[in-house]
């Protein structure tokens, strides 16, 4: 029965008295223990507690212990609890441990609890106890106790060393860990056999390689079992058990090398800057360098189109820091700097990941950095792109660009980036650092302690620290090596920055320069996340590691570079305290400060515990093996010292504080120490007290394994080192990261295994990847169920709580969306899901990367003459220990080889390929007080050998092994293939040396190979392997294998390196299947970083085995158990499978791989085509004269005819040869073969000119047809898809380029169903440029006729309607062709990315559809829903792209012809033409020690151009029996001749764009070179002056013979007045293989056939003789042309028009349309079909060879060839650039109103302006234009009637202005500028004795305006703000237009006002009608306009001084006059009434 027995021993370090009771709980059942009554510090329980279990114990649950104060009467109350997983308990079957619980609180307390757990499953394999339970075992076991003689004779010996509860484990025979061989992962289904058990739970069930083979038998059915194992690649790198770690192949450190990149920014335009009246200039600045555009006058948006390239040589990390920054700075001129507008800051690493590494056509929002309440300055549109080498760049095409694009939506911020970015605070606290390095000589030291009397600490630190281009710094800390700041440095910056790192820098002040201390680097990817459950980047307070060069100090440090951050630091230089917050600023608060400067100011200091608890960590080291040590060390001792931080480094480590301060604090440390140490348990203290550290091993002289290396005698003796040391306890963060780590390296090796089984056409590759995908989920809830029980607190920063929430949601919904995609896996789907899987792992890989380091890396350093020679730096978290395995370091105790390199820029290139040392070492890192396992790891049968023999708690000195295993080794080395050229010659004569512990053996040397066929098995005897024989079995130590290339003077070249494991045969085990013998597998070779070649071998292990009654004895000693210790001497080899002797008597005493091994052979035929060599370089200066080719493969081969003379015509007379050859059965297994060129000297000599190995001959092997299938793509097909038949047409299916929503599929994508299913309706979506209509048609392949037939009626109705509109034929031209055809490009390219978006919709639908758990007929429902959605969204698209384009910008798209436009060069579309001619590159010469891009161009020697086609012998007869069939030309049949051939080559160079700049302004002044054979065409006159987008629009034609004259050269060069031109760059273009392609690109096949106009057919073979060719050729029926429009090839109708028009506009019948229709839908003819080359314009990429792999530009071109003996062609089509048309535009300008008023009048101070209007089109110095000025207008009105007249140059189609002038007094002629029609109209104040005050302006684009308003009042702001909602005009279209519009300026604070409005009228005329009516400027004659009517006041005031006091006084004061006249009146009348008053009442009274 299984149980989990716990027993509780005791709780210690409790407080105060009392009862105590304990509580366990297991699977939720709680046990409790009895009370502990009365007692104090320690509760003894001594209970045991028992659960019973049904189901076997899974590793995630959790086992918990609580411990309560009893009482009678209240609540227990709870003290703590203790929590563990219970996956060590699985696996081992018991485990005691004391560990302290934690509170409510989750903080760690004192109490600890010790108990004891054990767990029995059902078949006792989960580990064995021998407390005296078990030691009866032999009987009881119902027979498990089998005598099984390996495992029982390497039982452990009973040494000091082995604790008791080990010493059986190697007696009872444990089965062994799942073997990864051949395909130990494939997953059959879920099993379990109880053997599987002792595995982790969470491996999915692996089965045994035996049970599998058989599996895999029933599977495959028929197949045999190699079929389904997997010839791995990554066998080695694969780990099989526990006890090693893989080692890594990849030698060279990559990161510190100088690389060339380009950047490449073109600034088009800037809009919207803020200002009145500005000069912009645009600033780019990259790093340090600054390039300035052109300055525009008076405009507010400029318009520049500058393309600016810089170019840089420096490692990726520098320049992906870099900053590009652009301002715009305003009116900048020789002497004043001028003000900034705005800048842009992002740094080029966020350009380089950027899809294409680039950004185009966007818009960079301008902020001004002094003043961050201001808001957007402005922006600037610009293409910015990074070009790395060998990185093209695909720039969408560069045409017509209309598009009025919205700002907002192209702004130039990554995916993801809000468009408001808010202002922010980053503030980087620096708070102290420790173990600063001396950075002085102690010379001086001693020197200024005599002067000063005191021991000064010699280095002076800061800290400077910088972002996003600016630097802030902290005080210099005088002398001091702990230096303590408490500062912060503020940035203030916009967020999210576009800047990615922050870099902290160390550096030592110094008067004369300071210099680095070390550097670290910090990503904010990594410190913030930016989801919506995200959080603001934050770090710490944590203490960073800082690495760099070695720690003593000398003036020149030559490794001075590492301390600036550019490579793998190679010593501990120092940590710092730092950390990090962020705070977003609210710009409204008035008390924010404004600029952007740096600020540095005090922070207060941070408690000693907020970094987390100091904790004593231990670190043991073991030493099993050095061997590979470099001879050129030399033969003095050589020691190997372990450090970790300063620890352990006795040579420069530690630089010990002078200060007193420091002292105390060093006293108060080592308190600390000591009061960790009676911490830690009472029985270690004793043992501790005296632990000292050994961190280096004895020096020991070495001995000579051969010619290169040395090794050290580490035979039964291994030396150890320890070292304690005390970090803060972060252990948690490593615990996650290595937790991530793992997953992610089970998913790599799972990926690898699906690629490695896609690549080699295993079976199954979809369940391997459903495996690798269950592996991950499981992985991650595993994470999320661990990740969770964080219980230490202290010391966690805020990153470390968000990080952890973080990577918990991450794994949560990786995990998730990983089983999803699982279940999604079909066998079609296998690639796609492939690729999300590898963004798991670039997802985990991120995660697992911990921003915030704990413990420092731990470093190895071999020493010799105490000097630092080689080092290997390992990462503290891949060797910490963990209680719970998922959390240990994946390297922690495990025995790792470790290959130790050369420190710094020694290790590049060459140095760094050889190793400098090979260790098997075992390593150890965890806390002190968890130190009792830290030996569990190593191989078992060691003693161990302590320092002093008192203190039995030290760990060991030395282990000395007493069990050995003897084992003899063969290396069977079958072959090598691609291995690098190390000769001049372009060969090797390479042989390999094996390395296998301390021995060396090599095999011969094959002369002059780059693929040698060794055949030759190394037997190594008497290998002696230390420890136990199941753990090597399960472990056996890595073989290393080297190549080298034989000298025949000096030391032999290394040229690669690969590694493998062996398999092991134990002496018990029968040699026979399924595991041997062995197969032989591709090993991947590596030289530095770069892949070098594949080595197929195969390695086996046998333990030789001993003698029977040593055996005997040795059992019956095991049973008494009284002999502590077995030794067993060696016994004969009789049972080792027997060697066969050397069979070949001519290689001596070589010894052949045996027969099981070498894989089967079976006859093939090779045939080889010959046809030619071209372009040979000369050889040792001599010309080659007459060459011969030699073919190789497998020892066999085959010579071509000798070229009599090379000059006259480099083809071969004998076209095809043969020879056959034993091949392996496996295709994979085929060697290469070898293509060489000699040359045949005088007297018989023979020299070798080039040679070239085709590695994959798969390509070639032909299959022939399949009668039994009668879809047509099943004909005949080579491998790589090209069809080749009987009759020699060819077919490859590469779909055109414009497909809408396949995106093309590479060539040969035909799939050939073998199943009987139903045929499913393929849809192949392709492009057609149909004649009718721009719809795409969808061509179905096995599409019924009268589909087609509809299909067709359809096309012709839609073509009927839009017929109508048909444009003007005279006007088109072929550029109307061509800008039509981008446009379409254009479309497509945009429809294409939405059905891209689409389908990952789609995809993202089905998802969730599927976890909503939808059943699948439901689905598919809504799958054919979303289809027919699809299918209308997209038909609307078509139809709404052509509509609603036309309605709102242009008029309906009148019908042009179109042609196709390549973005790439037409042989990438065409498979570079080598449908059945191929092209063989010859090399010659050493290759490159250049990184992994070795460009091998400059070793091509020439090529070889002509096929190869192998199959097994004998063919059927049905080939040879077809009519026709040439027996010498065996599978090449009707291949044209090879006979020279005259030919008449016509180039169009259409135009070039983005030219890289070859004069000091920036520009270039391009001209167009040809070259072909010895003909050369300059076209120097026809330069086009400073120019990077020139458009050259010329034909030149060149007469050619193929072959001697076949490669064409087009250059661009630049002019330059004095000196030589220079070459811009160039391409080439092979002629012959275009002329002889089945895709017949001679002549690009029109869309439309016409006999005149812009669209005249120029090929001299009309489509119908073509087409009559064609069917000749392919033996075709037909074409048979029928009535109504129809013609039938090979049972298709097709359909079309069958008239045509002549010049005259007369009809008549013609079948070329017919034929043409059967051209362009040639690729659906059966068997012979394929997709004829369009008429196009190919985009090629111009290369320079000095700068060789990055582009210099494009050029659009294309070439036509006709062959001289037919009718000559016509005349070239005139491509000749555009004239612009002349115009002329008339700008009346009638009124003005509202304008403000800016003066003061003189004498009444009133508001009035003397207005006037200016004007321009082409630029304010070029022809700006005036009014008169309307004085003293009083209302802002002002009258005009004044002309304006501008004559402009005008492209139509493109819509500039061309304007050509000189760039200054000293250019040498004019230079033309293409500018946007925008007309300007500003409104001035005139003033007479000061500069004149701006007050409005208005830019008018003419080809889109808003419309003018009817009258004064309606014309206002809206106007201009919304723009983009308003309808426009054209005036090209409207031609004249009146109306008002608005001046607008902005004010104070940027708001935009209306300034005034003017009244003008606008009429564009052309030239022609300019000069029949022409009219004067201003108000002058012809056609005068009548003077304005303006008020009088507007005459000069002192002309009528009354008059116009009168008009002022009036004017402005006439209510005030009017009111006091009527008040006096008033007055008066009172008055008089008051006077008359008496008078009158006198009078009344006395009645007078």
């Amino acid at each position: 029965m299984m149980s989990l027995v716990v027993h509780l021993k005791a709780v210690a370090h409790l407080r105060g008295k009392g009862d105590r009771i304990a509580k366990v709980t297991f699977r939720g059942l709680p046990l409790y223990s009895r009370v502990a009554e009365n007692c104090g510090e320690v509760a003894h329980f001594n209970e045991t507690f028992r659960w019973p279990i049904a189901s076997r114990l899974d590793q995630n649950e959790m086992l918990e212990v609580q411990v309560y104060n009893y009482s009678k009467v209240f609540t227990n109350r709870l003290v703590g609890t203790f929590c563990m997983v219970l996956q060590k308990v699985a696996e081992e079957g018991h485990l005691e441990l004391t560990d302290t619980l934690i509170d409510d609180n989750n903080m760690s307390i004192k109490t600890s609890v010790t108990i004891d757990i054990r767990y029995q499953p059902m078949d006792g394999t989960g580990g064995m106890w021998s407390d005296g339970e078990f030691l009866d075992v032999p009987d009881d076991r119902d027979g498990m106790f089998a005598f099984e003689t390996d495992s029982l004779l390497s039982g452990q010996s009973h040494g000091s060393g082995t604790s008791p509860g080990r010493s059986l484990q190697g007696s009872i025979p444990t089965f062994r860990k799942a073997g990864r061989g051949v395909f130990s992962a494939m997953k059959l289904g879920k099993t379990k056999s109880s053997k599987d058990d002792h595995r982790r739970g969470d491996e999915p069930a692996v089965l045994e390689m035996e049970d599998l083979d058989k599996k895999a038998m029933r599977l495959a059915g028929m197949l045999e079992p190699d079929t389904i194992s997997l010839a791995s690649v990554t066998a080695v790198t694969t780990n099989v058990s526990n006890k090693r770690s893989k080692p890594d192949i990849k030698m060279e450190p990559s990161s510190g090398r100088p690389v060339d990149y380009q950047i490449n920014i073109t600034v088009i335009e800037a809009r919207q800057l803020i200002g009145l009246n500005m000069d912009p200039v645009v600033c780019v600045e990259v790093g340090d360098d600054k390039k300035y555009t052109s300055m525009k006058e008076s405009t507010n948006c400029p318009y520049y189109n500058e393309y600016f390239v810089f170019d840089f040589h420096v490692p990726p990390d520098v320049m992906f820091d870099k900053i590009i920054k652009l301002s715009v700075i305003h009116s900048k001129n020789l002497l004043r700097s001028g003000t900034l507008v705005g800048t842009f800051k992002m740094d080029v690493g966020t350009v380089y990941s950027q899809p294409e590494h680039q950004f185009y056509h966007k818009w960079a929002i301008l902020s001004d950095p002094g003043d961050i309440t201001a808001g957007c300055k402005g922006y600037v549109k610009c293409d910015i792109a990074v070009v790395g080498k060998g990185d093209n760049i695909k720039t969408p095409h560069k045409a017509n660009e209309t598009d009025e694009d919205d700002i907002e939506g192209n702004l130039l911020l990554p995916e993801g980036i809000p468009a408001e970015r808010q202002w922010a605070r980053f503030y980087v606290k620096i708070h102290r650092a420790e173990g600063l390095p001396k950075m002085n000589t102690s010379i001086m030291a001693n020197v200024k302690k005599a002067f000063i009397g005191e021991n000064r600490d010699l280095v002076d630190p800061y800290v400077q620290v910088q972002f996003s281009g600016q630097k802030g710094k902290t005080s210099v800390q005088k002398s001091s090596y702990e230096p303590i700041w408490n500062e912060q440095v503020i940035f203030t910056e916009l967020f999210p920055p576009l800047c990615k790192r922050i870099k902290v820098q160390i550096r030592d002040s110094d008067k004369v320069n300071d210099v680095a201390i070390g550097t670290h680097f910090i990503d904010l990817r990594k410190i913030s996340n930016d989801g919506d459950k995200g959080f603001l980047p934050t770090l710490g307070p944590a203490w960073v590691n800082m690495y760099g060069s070695t720690r003593q100090y000398t003036l020149m440090d030559e490794h001075q570079d590492l301390n600036d951050g550019l490579g793998e630091g190679v010593s501990f230089r120092a940590r710092l305290l730092i950390s990090i917050a962020v705070e977003i600023l609210d710009t409204t608060s008035p008390e924010i400060i404004c600029s952007t400067d740096v600020q540095v100011e005090p922070v207060s200091n941070i408690s000693e515990s907020a970094t987390g608890k100091m904790e004593e960590f231990f670190l043991f080291g073991s030493f099993l093996e050095a061997t590979m040590i470099d001879r050129k060390i030399g033969d003095k001792p050589i020691s190997f010292e372990i450090t970790i931080g300063n620890y352990g480094n006795h040579i420069d480590g530690v630089s010990k504080s002078s200060s007193v301060k420091k002292k105390k604090k060093e006293e108060e440390n080592q308190e600390e120490e000591n009061e960790l140490i009676q911490n830690s348990s009472e029985d270690e203290e004793d043992e501790d007290a005296d632990l000292t550290s050994v961190s280096s091993t004895p020096p020991m002289k070495p001995f000579i394994t051969d010619r290169n290396y040395f090794h050290l005698p580490y035979f039964e003796k291994k030396p150890c080192v320890y070292l304690k040391s005390w970090w803060q306890d972060q252990r948690r963060r490593l615990y996650n990261s290595n937790m991530m780590d793992k997953i992610a390296d089970k998913l790599e090796e799972g990926l690898n295994d699906v690629q490695e089984i896609i690549k080699t056409e295993k079976a199954f590759p979809e369940r391997r990847l459903r495996g690798v995908l269950e592996e991950l989920t499981i992985g991650c809830s595993r994470f999320v169920t661990l990740a969770n029980k964080d219980v230490n607190l202290a010391g966690r920063t805020k990153l470390d709580r968000e990080r952890l929430k973080s990577c918990m949601r991450e794994m949560d919904s990786m995990g998730q969306q990983a089983k999803q995609i699982r279940t999604q896996v079909k066998k079609n789907t296998v690639k796609e899901k492939l690729k999300l899987a590898q963004n798991f792992l670039q997802r985990l890989r991120f995660l697992a990367d911990e921003p915030q380091h704990s413990i420092p890396d731990v470093f190895i350093w071999m020493m010799s003459n105490n000097k630092r020679i080689a080092y290997a730096r390992i990462p503290s978290k891949d060797i910490l220990y963990s209680v719970v395995d998922e959390e240990t370091g994946k390297d922690c105790g495990k025995v790792k080889a470790v290959f130790l390199k050369l420190p710094g820029k020694k290790g590049f290139g060459p140095a760094g390929w050889t190793v400098q040392a090979k260790l098997e070492l075992y390593l150890w890192l965890g806390l002190n007080k968890s130190r009792k396992d830290f030996l569990n790891g190593l191989p078992n049968g060691f003693e161990e050998i302590r320092a002093t023999k008192t203190g039995h708690g030290l760990p060991p000195v030395t282990l000395v092994y007493d069990m050995k295993q003897v084992f003899q080794l063969r290396a069977h080395m079958y072959q090598a293939r691609s291995l690098f050229a190390a000769d001049s010659s372009g060969l090797s004569d390479p042989f390999a040396r094996v390395f296998f512990s301390s021995q060396s053996q090599v095999t011969e040397v094959l002369n002059e190979t780059l693929c040698p066929t060794w055949d030759q098995l190394l037997v190594f005897d008497d290998v002696e392997l230390f420890g136990e024989a199941t753990e090597l079995r399960d472990d056996p130590p890595i073989i290393v294998v080297e190549f080298y290339d034989q000298d025949t003077v000096g030391k032999a070249e290394f040229i690669g390196r690969t590694f493998a494991k062996p398999t092991i045969k134990m002496c018990d085990e029968p040699y026979g299947p399924p595991r041997f013998p062995p197969q032989l597998e591709y090993y991947q070779i590596y030289r530095g970083n770069s892949i070098a070649g594949e080595l197929l071998a195969a390695f086996e292990l046998l333990q030789i085995p001993f003698d029977a009654e040593e055996i005997r004895r040795a059992l019956i000693a095991v049973h008494d158990f009284a002999v502590p210790q077995i030794k067993v001497g060696q016994g004969g080899r009789a049972d080792l499978p027997p060697l066969e002797g050397p069979t070949d008597s001519e290689r001596g005493p070589i010894l052949p791989v045996p027969l099981g091994i070498r894989p089967v052979l079976s006859r093939y035929r090779i045939e080889v085509l010959f046809w030619g060599l071209r372009d040979l370089k000369r050889i040792n200066l001599a010309q080659v004269d007459r060459p011969r080719v030699d073919i190789e493969c497998a020892g066999r081969g085959v010579q071509s005819a000798l070229i009599q003379n090379y000059k006259k015509n480099p083809n071969f007379s004998t076209l095809v040869k043969w020879f056959e050859v034993d091949l392996p059965e496996n295709e994979l297994l085929h060697p290469p073969l070898n293509i060489r060129v000699v040359d045949c000297r005088a007297f018989g000599r023979y020299i070798l000119v080039g040679s070239h190995a085709v590695s994959i001959l798969r390509h070639f092997i032909y299959s022939p047809p399949d009668k039994s299938c009668n879809n047509w793509a099943t004909a005949a097909k080579l491998m790589n898809g090209y069809m080749v038949l009987t009759n020699g047409c060819s077919q490859a299916r590469s779909s055109p380029s414009l497909s809408s929503r396949t995106f093309s599929r590479p060539a040969g994508d035909v799939s050939v169903n073998l199943e009987a299913e139903p045929p499913i309706r393929k849809m192949d979506t392709v492009v057609k440029l149909d004649a009718m209509s721009d719809a795409v048609v969808k061509v179905d392949m096995n599409e019924d006729e009268s589909d087609k037939e509809k299909r067709k009626k359809k096309k012709k109705k839609k073509g009927g309607v839009e017929e109508e509109e048909e444009t003007d034929e005279r006007v088109l031209d072929w550029w109307s062709k061509y800008f039509a055809s981008i446009e379409t490009l254009k479309e497509n390219l945009r429809s294409q990315e939405a059905a891209h978006v689409e389908a990952e919709e789609r995809e993202d639908l089905e998802i969730a559809a599927e976890a909503a758990d939808i059943r699948p007929d439901d689905l598919h429902l809504k799958g054919s829903k979303m289809k027919e959605r699809f299918k209308e969204k997209k038909s609307s698209k078509q139809k709404k792209s052509h509509a609603a384009d036309g309605s709102e910008k242009r008029p309906p798209k009148a019908r042009v012809d179109e042609l196709v436009v390549y973005n790439k060069e037409l042989e990438s579309e065409y498979g570079n033409f080598e449908d059945w001619l191929h092209t063989f590159n010859l090399y010659r010469g050493k290759a490159g020690d250049d990184d992994e891009h070795t460009l091998d161009d400059d070793r091509i020697v020439g090529r070889f151009k002509g096929s190869l086609c192998m199959y097994k012998v004998p063919l059927s007869q049905e080939i040879t029996r077809e009519a026709g069939y040439d027996p010498n030309m065996g599978m090449f049949q009707s291949i044209p001749h090879n006979d020279p051939i005259h030919v008449l080559v016509r180039v169009y160079v259409v135009r070039a764009t983005d030219l890289h700049p070859a004069d000091i302004n920036g520009k270039a002044d391009p001209y167009i070179v040809i070259k072909l054979g010895k003909s050369e065409i300059k076209d120097k006159e026809n330069y086009i002056s400073k120019q990077l987008n020139p458009v050259f629009g010329k034909s030149f034609d060149i007469e050619a013979t193929f072959p001697m004259e076949s490669m064409l050269t087009v250059s661009v060069y630049d002019w330059d007045l004095v000196g030589t031109d220079d070459l811009i760059g160039e391409t080439k273009i092979d002629l012959e293989n275009r002329f002889y392609s089945k895709f017949r690109a001679t002549c690009g096949i029109a869309s439309n056939y016409s006999m005149h106009g812009y669209n005249i057919w120029r090929d001299p073979m009309k489509p119908s003789q073509i087409l009559a060719k064609f069917c000749k050729e392919g033996k075709l029926d037909g074409p048979h042309y029928g009535p109504g429009g129809k013609v039938k090839v090979a049972n298709r109708i097709f359909t079309g028009p069958t008239e045509i028009e002549d010049e005259n506009g007369l009809k008549k019948q013609t079948e070329e349309h017919l034929a043409l229709s059967v051209l362009n839908h040639w690729e659906e003819i059966p068997r012979v079909g394929c997709k004829l080359v369009p008429e196009h314009v190919e985009t090629r990429p111009l290369l320079n060879p000095d700068k060789p792999g990055i582009e210099q530009g494009r050029l659009e071109m294309w070439v036509d060839m006709f062959p001289m003996d037919v009718p000559a062609p016509g005349p070239a089509i005139d491509i000749s650039p555009r004239k612009p048309k002349s115009f002329e535009l008339r700008v009346i300008i009638w009124n003005t109103d509202d304008v403000i008023l800016e003066d003061d009048a003189f004498l009444t101070g009133e508001k009035m302006s003397d207005i006037y209007v200016r004007g321009w089109l082409k630029g304010q110095q070029e022809d700006k234009q005036d009014t008169d000025v309307h004085y003293h207008s009083l209302t802002g009105e002002g009258n005009f009637n004044w002309r304006f007249v501008f004559p402009f140059d005008y492209m139509v189609a493109e819509e500039k202005i061309v304007i050509s002038k000189k760039e200054s007094m000293f250019s040498w002629d004019e230079t033309e500028y293409k500018i946007p029609p925008r007309l300007t109209m500003q409104v001035w104040d005139a003033d007479h004795f000061s500069a004149d005050d701006f007050l409005g302006a208005i830019e008018l684009d003419l080809n889109r305006f808003p419309r003018g308003a009817k009258t004064a009042k309606q014309c206002n702001l809206d106007m201009i703000r919304n723009e983009q909602e308003l309808p426009t005009i054209s005036i090209f279209k409207q031609k004249r237009v009146k109306g008002w519009w608005p001046f607008v300026a902005r004010d104070e604070n940027d708001e935009m006002e209306l300034t005034g409005k003017v009244e003008a009228e606008l009429h564009l005329v052309t030239a022609e009608e300019a000069e029949k009516s022409p009219v004067g400027l201003g108000r002058n004659e012809p056609d005068p306009l009548e003077k304005p009517n303006r008020p009088d006041t507007s005459l000069m005031w002192f002309l009528g001084p009354l008059k116009s006091l009168r008009y002022f006084i009036w004017h402005n004061y006439r209510w005030l006059i009017l009111k006091a006249l009527g008040l006096i009146l008033l007055l008066l009348m009172l008055g008089l009434f008051l006077y008359s008053i008496p008078g009158y009442l006198v009078k009344k009274i006395l009645g007078a």
